[in-house]
């Protein structure tokens, strides 16, 4: 996809996670292949990445989006941070500021055109973006749903109930749940989805398959898709 010069504003989606570490990237580009491959215009944006060294690499989160929608800006995360921790803490390490208007008007300015703006989270919904910013400041300020992603594993039940709740308490929109397959599936693995929609108001509940191939991981995301109503 052509970075977007002009155009009405964007369908805005922020993908946190319940943790660092479920699986938030893959999700996002498999969700991306899959809106470009039915001709949408998506634009993909990871605004804050840490443990970035030397020049944008192959494994990180903000190149592997764009290369997903193959889109010309941004190539890379908007801010890449060097220690692996929270944003704020690795700003503070850098003896840099993070500017959370400045990272909301860039977010917005890149995703003129697009009919899909994926935004893609720092770890957790309250893992700090700023010291005073987290996602959910984020979601507020470019006026997206939210994608919840976690792991099919024993613990996900709270740990998305928990996310769920504070979304709706806050006034926020969750689009769904992706639920991504474990390495290792454990007893709860494949009932952790219907027991999340037992116990809170989401029933846009997705349980993605382990796979690696990237036609395979479009096609799995094809309900997220008819959520957005961009299928």
């Amino acid at each position: 996809m052509k970075s977007p010069a002009t155009g009405s504003a964007a369908s805005m989606l922020l993908i946190v996670g319940t943790d660092t570490g479920v699986g938030k990237t893959w999700v996002g580009c498999a969700l991306a292949r899959a809106m470009c491959r039915r001709g949408r215009r998506v634009v993909a944006i990871k605004p804050l990445e840490t443990g970035c060294t030397g020049q944008p690499g192959d494994a990180e989160d903000g190149v592997l989006l764009a290369r997903a929608t193959g889109q010309t800006a941004p190539e890379h995360a908007l801010v890449r941070l060097r220690e692996a921790v929270a944003p704020s803490e690795a700003a503070d390490r850098e003896g840099t500021r993070i500017e959370f208007a400045e990272l909301v008007r860039r977010i917005q300015e890149h995703a003129i055109g697009a009919d899909l703006a994926m935004v893609e989270g720092a770890g957790g919904l309250l893992s700090p973006l700023t010291w005073e910013r987290n996602a959910m400041d984020l979601a507020q300020a470019l006026h997206a749903r939210i994608l919840l992603v976690a792991i099919d594993r024993l613990g996900t039940i709270s740990h998305t109930s928990m996310t769920l709740r504070i979304l709706e308490l806050n006034g926020l929109e969750a689009a769904g749940v992706v639920l991504t397959a474990p390495e290792q599936p454990d007893a709860s693995t494949g009932s952790n989805a219907a027991a999340i929609a037992r116990l809170s108001r989401c029933s846009r509940i997705l349980c993605a398959p382990r796979t690696n191939g990237a036609t395979e991981s479009a096609d799995s995301m094809l309900e997220v898709a008819r959520w957005l109503h961009l299928a």
